[in-house]
């Protein structure tokens, strides 16, 4: 879990962020309370600190961005966390989600496919005080089978489908949030699996760097 004060300086800026992300309808008071506790700025390149907790995607190097907080605020509470899943986190970029996930979850695991995002993100959540979380470098669209089955499955880029061993490692019951559609704009979408399918519900449209892999676009 988060550990640790945030500096003076960024706190007022926090708060409004909650503030906002409470006025764009987020409800959510476990999901509030860890973009209160947990300090974006680390996780923004230095050049944009000073933009941390302004509610828009920054960049994080590597053709990726840092999404826009109440994309990750809307993402995160499609979940339903309760503190007692365990979460596949298909995407690990600069790390926030994944700190936002370990707040909200027993166990998070992520994957990444860039060894400079991971690099960069494994010292940031362990100043963070982030302590449950398992980090790969990897095929995301290949899922972690490993530790699978997971009660909650999240995809951080946009993809043509749900990849089928995504499908393949969410429990029953569970839910799997992806961005679907063109590699240009998707619709955010939260899958149920029940009885062994998934039933299918829209979010928002929203814009995300394609997802790339076995299971997603080519590389």
């Amino acid at each position: 879990m988060v550990a640790g004060a945030i500096e003076p300086e960024f706190r007022g800026a926090r708060r409004r962020l909650v503030e906002a992300l409470q006025d764009k309808g987020i409800k959510d008071l476990a999901l509030l309370r860890a973009v209160d506790t947990i300090p974006r700025h680390l996780f923004v390149p230095s050049t944009v600190r000073h933009r941390a907790y302004e509610d828009s995607a920054l960049p994080i190097g590597n053709g990726q961005t840092i999404s826009q907080p109440w994309v990750h605020a809307r993402s995160v509470e499609q979940l339903l966390l309760t503190g007692t899943e365990r979460a596949l986190e298909i995407g690990t970029g600069s790390g926030y989600q994944t700190a936002l996930l370990s707040e909200l979850a027993a166990q998070v695991f992520s994957v990444e496919r860039y060894r400079e995002l991971l690099d960069r993100a494994r010292p940031i959540l362990q100043q963070a005080g982030v302590r449950n979380v398992s980090l790969s470098l990897g095929d995301g669209t290949l899922g972690w089978r490993e530790y699978a089955p997971y009660d909650a499955i999240v995809v951080s880029a946009g993809a043509p489908h749900v990849p089928p061993a995504l499908e393949e490692q969410l429990a029953e019951g569970g839910r799997l949030l992806i961005p679907i559609g063109s590699k240009e704009e998707q619709m955010l979408t939260v899958f149920t699996k029940r009885g062994g399918r998934l039933e299918r519900r829209d979010i928002t449209p929203v814009r995300f760097v394609p997802l790339i892999g076995a299971g997603g676009w080519p590389g």
